[in-house]
C-alpha cells in the first residue's frame, strides 16, 4: 500500500480492516480462480498512465476468453484495430504500469489485476484470433497484484443480443458520431 492509502486509513479507522483485506485477498499471482474466471470474461477495463501521470481508462471485448493467462504471472490480450489513437498503448510504451478490471456483471463478480505490461508481436504462438480480427499487436501483463473487487455496488446486468440488419443500423446514429455535435453546432476554430 502506499503511503496515501496508509493516511486516509488511518484518518478514516480502517486501516485494521484494510490490513485484513490485503492479507487474506490479495495475492501476487493467479490462482486456479482467478484463471478460470479470466478465461470466461468478454470484457476487460484497461487503465494506464503517461509518465506524467495523465491517465487513460479504456474498454476491450472480445469472445470469452480473449484474455489469455499464460501462466500464473502473466497474460496476455489481442489489440485489434481502433480509432488508431493508440492512448492506452502509447502509455504503456511510456509507463509500464497498468491496472485490469474484469467484470462479470450476471454473477455479480469482480476482479482486479494490476502489474506491468510490454507490447510484442505474439506471445507464444497465440496469433488465432476469431475469424475476421486480426492482431496488430498483444500486450502482456505481469502480476504484480490480484484481488476481488467488493461486490457491494456492482450491478447485475445481463447482456443483450445486437440487432442485425439494415433497419437496425438505419433506425440509429453513427456510434462513432454520438458525441459529436451535428455539423451546425459545431464551434469553428
Amino acid at each position: 500500500m502506499n503511503r496515501g492509502e496508509r493516511q486516509l486509513q488511518d484518518t478514516l479507522g480502517t486501516r485494521q480492516q484494510a490490513d485484513a483485506f490485503q492479507a487474506r485477498q490479495t495475492l501476487d499471482h493467479l490462482n486456479d480462480t482467478m484463471q478460470t474466471f479470466i478465461g470466461r470474461q468478454t470484457m476487460v477495463f484497461l487503465a494506464t498512465a503517461d509518465v506524467r501521470g495523465d491517465c487513460d481508462n479504456t474498454f476491450r471485448a472480445g469472445p470469452p476468453g480473449f484474455v489469455r493467462v499464460l501462466d500464473r504471472g502473466r497474460l496476455s490480450w489481442p489489440e485489434y484495430r481502433g480509432n488508431g489513437v493508440m492512448a492506452s498503448l502509447g502509455n504503456i510504451t511510456e509507463n509500464p504500469r497498468v491496472g485490469l478490471l474484469f467484470m462479470d456483471f450476471d454473477q455479480v463478480i469482480g476482479l482486479h489485476v494490476n502489474g506491468t505490461a510490454e507490447l510484442v508481436e505474439d506471445p507464444g504462438g497465440q496469433a488465432d484470433t476469431p475469424p475476421g480480427r486480426r492482431a496488430r499487436l498483444w500486450v502482456v501483463a505481469r502480476v504484480q497484484e490480484a484481488y476481488i473487487h467488493c461486490a457491494r455496488h456492482i450491478p447485475r446486468l445481463v447482456e443483450i443480443p445486437r440487432q442485425r440488419g439494415r433497419s437496425a443500423a438505419a433506425e440509429q446514429p453513427k456510434k462513432s458520431d454520438y458525441f459529436v455535435p451535428e455539423p451546425a453546432c459545431r464551434s469553428r476554430p
